[in-house]
């Protein structure tokens, strides 16, 4: 065996493979290689390390708009690709055993499960929010401050308030879930569904757990008098997932699960690590001095807790 494998080698080396010479061939050439190094990306940002761009000021002062993340996906699940970089076309992918699951206090980063009233969302995006409450625990929030089983859970050291922020009556119409006319300052008690809760169901919630129940992958129905689960009567259902609440610590200015709902554990991604680029991403390139100019330098290696 160790023969033929010198032999290979000395072969390979005295006949070396010419290079590419027509366009064709520079052309596969070229394709093979970008094709190559799409496949690489892929695999490590599915297994181990991902890049994150905050879009939003959801989550400032801990993390700001612009600001690039670099993000462990180790800790919760490495998986297969979840989607095609630069094309943003999601994949169906296999999830391994993390380290842990999330916890109290933990930014996550997460694929958002879809606004209140969608059993899915419209596009494949990442989400970063941080998790107060998880599987099993009871939420509530009054006038800002966050209870978790009854224990106040303490406001991250950057996060903040903005009391310029005015509760409308129209904020109850729009939080999750419906029907339950919360705010974001005065919010719950809710419990975070963990897998084997017992849900009872009767028509005055049909409303607010119809589309939970159907993201779990059931047909739902109502007549008006019985509840159907892929259609058979039903007064109960049984959560089969475990699920986090997030918030953003920009409070005022977060659309978070007080709006559109829990996160599925599996939908839970990573967590940032370091902040390793900084800048205005709302100026074009095409304002390069500009930009240059907006690089926050300071933010550079800032880690994320």
């Amino acid at each position: 065996m160790e023969n033929k494998l010198i032999k290979w080698y000395k072969d390979k080396k005295a006949h070396p493979k010419p290079p590419p010479q027509t366009f064709g061939e520079k052309l596969w050439s070229w394709l093979k290689t970008i094709v190559g190094a799409i496949v690489v990306v892929m695999i490590i940002n599915g297994l181990a390390i991902a890049s994150f761009v905050v879009p939003t000021p959801s989550m400032e002062r801990t993390v700001m708009t612009g600001d690039f993340l670099f993000v462990n996906k180790f800790v919760y699940g490495p998986s297969t690709p979840q989607v095609v970089p630069f094309f943003n076309v999601p994949l169906p992918f296999f999830r391994f055993p993390g380290i842990k699951d999330p916890k109290q206090g933990d930014v996550i980063v997460f694929i958002f499960p879809g606004n209140r009233d969608e059993v899915e969302s419209k596009e494949f995006q990442y989400y970063l929010k941080r998790c107060v409450a998880s599987a099993g625990d009871t939420l509530l929030v009054r006038d800002n401050r966050v209870f978790v089983n009854g224990n106040e859970f303490i406001m991250p050291k950057h996060a903040l308030y903005d009391s310029t922020m005015p509760v409308t009556p129209s904020d109850k119409w729009g939080t999750f879930p419906p029907g339950r006319d919360y705010t974001r300052e005065n919010y719950g008690p809710l419990r975070i569904p963990k897998k084997g809760d017992v849900i009872h169901l009767n028509q005055q919630n049909f409303r607010e757990w119809y589309i939970f129940i159907t993201r779990e992958g059931h047909h739902v129905s109502s007549d008006g008098n019985v509840i159907l689960i892929d259609d058979k009567p039903a007064t109960t259902y049984t959560v089969q997932r475990n699920y986090c609440f997030g918030m953003g610590d920009n409070r005022d200015h977060s659309l978070d699960s007080r709006y559109w709902g829990f996160i599925p554990f599996e939908n839970v991604v990573g967590t940032p690590i370091v902040v390793y680029w900084s800048w205005n991403t709302d100026l074009s390139l095409s304002k390069l001095v500009d930009k240059l100019k907006s690089v926050r330098w300071s933010r550079l290696g800032t880690f994320i807790n």
